[in-house]
């Protein structure tokens, strides 16, 4: 998910994004050491300090950290737990010895799993994110935080000066016309792919494998991870690459503005929305302290700051978008959708179907 500010290379940005979006991969290391404490408590609260469990992809300016300790008395640390599957695991496995008092990063691809296992704690947070992020199953417990859309993206450029109408939508990249110039992240191998791949079963069902069977037919390429497919294939991401349409995010045409314009689009009725979660872990050492971090995260110095920190939409509705995400990176307004309960169900058997199919 991703996009932030202006870096000083296009290819630095979207490596970030690689590695974040959803953790959505892993990547940017964040903090991994407590942070400095300010001083100056006036909240009220006893202080000490209060754990945090999250992705690798975990960054926020280091002014806002020191805002959170002055004005709650907290001190945090950060402890980074791999990416989001990582994460969720290792929350599912501690459940009964929880390993922070507070966790972000679980999506709604994991999030069933340390729900299931008890890991959270009920939690009300001081001001209420969009319903429309809420999870069904569990919302008294994980509170959303941000979301980002993996979307097949297109090299517009590529397609204007090839003469040929871009694809609109997952059927469109079965046609003939479009044979040989996809490339994606795997669904063993990639949350992006993942995403990919768990919109084509809200598309089609149970008739998934058949859908698949058809895109590689027509020459769709399969690779390890997300960079593999951008900057290997993709001809917006590489100098060599061969393959015009590529599974990205939905904010990655932010990035490859040129003369005012995208020289790329997200096709945003191919999109799989992920949201990403905090929550307050049951049996924290500091459940005031975690409360209070949910709480931050939910504020608008934070929410704000996401784009360029973590290259993820804020949930809240006041929070600022940068310029470029506001006139280049559109959000789809109906996404895929896979409940978490349903993934969590099949997730192993679909998998090792997929692979089947891919592998013939």
């Amino acid at each position: 998910m991703t996009h932030a500010p202006v870096r000083a290379a296009l290819g630095s940005t979207l490596a970030a994004l690689a590695l974040t979006s959803c953790s959505l991969t892993g990547g940017s290391s964040g903090p991994t050491a407590t942070e400095e404490s300010a001083t100056g408590d006036t909240s009220g609260n006893t202080g000490g300090t209060v754990v945090l469990a999250t992705h690798e992809s975990f960054h926020l300016p280091k002014k806002l950290v020191r805002a959170f300790e002055a004005e709650t008395g907290y001190t945090l640390e950060v402890r980074a737990a791999g990416d989001a599957g990582t994460l969720a695991t290792k929350l599912s496995l501690t459940a009964d010895n929880p390993i922070a008092d507070a966790a972000f990063g679980i999506d709604n691809t994991f999030a069933s799993r340390p729900l299931g296992e008890g890991a959270f704690a009920e939690v009300t947070p001081s001001v209420t994110p969009p319903e429309e992020y809420a999870l069904a199953d569990g919302g008294d417990r994980l509170v959303p935080i941000d979301s980002a859309s993996v979307c097949v993206n297109v090299d517009t450029a590529w397609f204007d000066e090839a003469g040929i109408k871009p694809p609109e939508t997952l059927d469109d990249l079965t046609d003939p016309a479009y044979a040989d110039l996809l490339v994606t992240p795997g669904a063993s191998t990639s949350s992006p792919g993942m995403a990919f791949f768990l919109a084509t079963v809200a598309e089609h069902g149970d008739d998934w494998p058949s859908y698949w069977t058809d895109l590689l037919a027509n020459g769709a390429k399969v690779v390890d991870g997300w960079e593999d497919a951008y900057y290997g294939d993709f001809t917006a991401g590489s100098k060599n690459g061969t393959r015009p349409i590529v599974v990205s995010y939905d904010s990655s045409p932010a990035f490859t503005v040129s003369g005012g314009r995208s020289t790329t689009a997200a096709l945003l009725d191919t999109c799989f929305r992920q949201v990403e979660y905090a929550g307050v872990l049951a049996g924290a050492d500091n459940p005031d302290g975690a409360e209070a971090l949910v709480d931050w995260l939910l504020s608008d110095e934070v929410q704000s700051a996401l784009p360029e920190s973590m290259y993820v939409f804020p949930v809240m509705p006041d929070a600022a978008i940068p310029a470029d995400w506001a006139k280049f990176a559109p959000q789809p307004t109906d996404p895929y959708e896979v409940s978490p309960e349903d993934i969590a169900a099949n997730r192993e058997k679909w998998l090792t179907e997929w692979t089947d199919v891919v592998s013939r």
